[in-house]
């Protein structure tokens, strides 16, 4: 979402400037070409040359300082910015900003740009408390400015209370988000995407429980490429992975967890990705404590989970549906007979015994199925490109491309 934007990072002055290099830093790596805005105060916190080396690029700190005779420097700025991130934001920047205050390099360029601009306050909890601070942010707002809202934390001052600036890599979020929300060509604009990921989990006593493999990469991969398409993304998940950011993340244990909250979502659902390993039985009994070893053999009962699939594709109206097969043998005989059985619009199959497709692997290869379409075979990539992948023949498939 960031690579090659022109980023330009606003920095302004408070006890919080030593985070901005490492928001930088992470900008960068992100593949933004980033360049820093420094007001006077925020020099005396850390110096320009630190910024400056990291971003590669001379620091702006004075409006007359015009280097390149050809350009109005605070002008050339605003018109190379793509996004503007204030990090960390005063309580006197917030205020010029919300009046229209431009005397210094940051606020006259923040006038001046055209850009989306993510606003990090920064400040003690008084000053973010004041009701001009609240009116100003208020302002920004409605001016159409995106403001975090900062952390609650131990402040410089000594103390816990609200006001800490957010850590740099829920900035680096937050920046994605708001590009996302500019870019209105984006395929999955105005879709609803339900994904399910993870091995669900059948307790069998408050210790143990039957599972399998599944790591939940590849349903998290494709939750984050809707995502990026521009989607409105539900993702239920049985995974213990880190929830991926500007989603909406259900957690879930068992399979009949995971059919009540994907249930409730796939009435108003455009696409239902059925990635999750969902386990085909569940003990009939779980006892309500550890169960003890004996002498004998201890024998469990299992009892069918219902086919959550199975079930989608009895009720679809309009939505389409990709269900998953994981084999380790007749992979497209397997397939095809999921896709009719279950009536799906898309089954992709891999076989997980093979060393970059099976389960927790950071790659995948895959052959998708459709109805009266020659199957499609990924070879082995990332995960999170054949996510996109498979996507975007979903894409092709749903606009009838």
């Amino acid at each position: 979402m960031l690579e090659n934007k022109n980023v330009t990072v606003f920095v302004t002055g408070g006890i919080a400037v030593y985070k901005a290099c490492d928001l930088i830093r992470r900008l960068i790596k992100a593949g933004a070409n980033v360049r820093v805005a420094m007001t006077k105060s925020a020099t005396q916190f850390v110096q320009p040359l630190t910024f400056q080396v990291l971003a590669k690029h001379p620091v702006y700190l004075d409006t007359f300082d015009e280097k390149e005779a050809q350009y109005v420097a605070h002008i050339h700025l605003a018109d190379w910015t793509e996004l503007a991130i204030v990090a960390p934001a005063t309580a006197n920047t917030i205020a010029k900003m919300a009046t229209g205050i431009a005397d210094d390099m940051v606020s006259t360029t923040l006038l001046a740009t055209t850009a989306p601009r993510l606003i990090v306050p920064a400040m003690n909890e008084h000053m973010w408390e004041n009701p001009a601070t609240k009116a100003n942010l208020q302002k920004l707002k409605e001016y159409g400015y995106t403001v975090m809202d900062p952390d609650t934390g131990f402040l410089a001052e000594g103390y816990e209370g609200k006001g800490r600036l957010p850590e740099p890599s829920r900035i680096v979020e937050e920046a994605m988000l708001l590009l996302l929300q500019h870019t209105a060509e984006l395929p999955l604009r105005g879709t609803r995407v339900v994904v399910s990921a993870g091995g669900t989990k059948e307790r069998i006593d408050p210790v143990r429980y039957l599972t399998n493999q599944s790591s939940g990469k590849m349903g998290y991969r494709i939750a984050e490429a809707a995502r990026d398409l521009g989607a409105t993304v539900t993702l239920v998940t049985a995974s213990n992975l880190e929830r991926p950011f500007g989603m909406d993340v259900v957690g879930v244990s068992s399979a009949l967890e995971m059919q009540e909250a994907l249930m409730s979502k796939f009435e108003t659902a455009d696409i239902v990705v059925m990635a999750a390993a969902v386990s085909d039985f569940r003990p009939v009994n779980q006892s309500d404590h550890k169960i003890k070893k004996t002498a004998g053999n201890l024998e469990i009962e299992l009892e069918k989970n219902p086919d959550i699939l199975a079930g989608m594709g009895q009720m679809k109206k309009n939505q389409f549906l990709i269900g998953f097969a994981a084999e380790t043998d007749h992979l497209e005989e397997y397939a095809q007979d999921k896709l009719k059985r279950k009536n799906a619009d898309m089954i992709v199959a891999n076989d997980v015994s093979k060393p970059q497709a099976g389960f927790d692997k950071d790659t995948n290869e895959v052959i998708i199925f459709q109805p009266n379409k020659e199957p499609i075979h990924i070879d082995t990539k990332l995960k999170s490109e054949v996510a996109k992948d498979i996507l975007q023949e979903a894409i092709k498939t749903i606009t009838n491309l």
